[in-house]
């Protein structure tokens, strides 16, 4: 029953021994969930959080980490988005690459394990995902990375390369975050 429904979820769908409990007592379902789990049938991801591996031509794998992180802030309420540092490297303010996956929840802060990667998501503070996981919001979740520093410079290059709908959604929402990023855009919208 267990397999037949990580079967039917999509790639990265999350499965937790609390939906199972209508099959029998909760020591049953958790020791299912354990020997599935050695057999390889299913990967711990977290405490009482599953998924099912994919097939591949190399032998199974861990499913992508977003879609994980997907299913999993759908399943649980919550909003999950990637850290300052992937969004600074996605909209071009930056060259480095973050090494670790770390994504932002309105969550709490965890590790997921999927496979031999450990991926770190953090708690973040409500106005770091107030404006989702959109263009605008990354540039919110870059810019925090980036910092006082260098923010004039981060925010002439966002200008430039966000679409228009979305630089107005940050420009609009800038009473929402903290007053040194609310100034900064503030300037850099009356300049444009």
């Amino acid at each position: 029953m267990i397999l037949l429904h990580a079967a039917s979820l999509p790639e990265g769908g999350v499965l937790s021994p609390k939906e199972f409990l209508h099959l029998g007592s909760r020591a049953a379902v958790d020791q299912a969930f354990s020997r599935l789990t050695k057999q390889g049938k299913l990967l711990r991801v977290a405490r009482a959080t599953y998924v099912k591996p994919l097939e591949s031509r190399f032998g199974p794998r861990a499913p992508e980490s977003d879609k994980v992180l997907t299913s999993l802030a759908e399943q649980r309420g919550e909003l999950v988005a990637p850290h300052g540092a992937s969004a600074a490297n996605a909209l071009g303010l930056t060259q480095q690459v973050p090494i670790r996956e770390v994504y932002l929840t309105s969550g709490r802060s965890r590790k997921l394990k999927l496979g031999r990667y450990e991926i770190a998501v953090k708690h973040a503070p409500r106005w770091m995902l107030a404006l989702g996981s959109g263009p605008a919001g990354a540039a919110v979740r870059a810019l925090a990375w980036m910092g006082p520093a260098h923010v004039q410079r981060s925010l002439v290059t966002l200008h430039k390369t966000l679409p228009a709908a979305e630089w107005q959604t940050l420009a609009a929402k800038r009473s929402a975050l903290p007053a040194w990023m609310a100034k900064a855009i503030g300037e850099e919208a009356t300049r444009g």
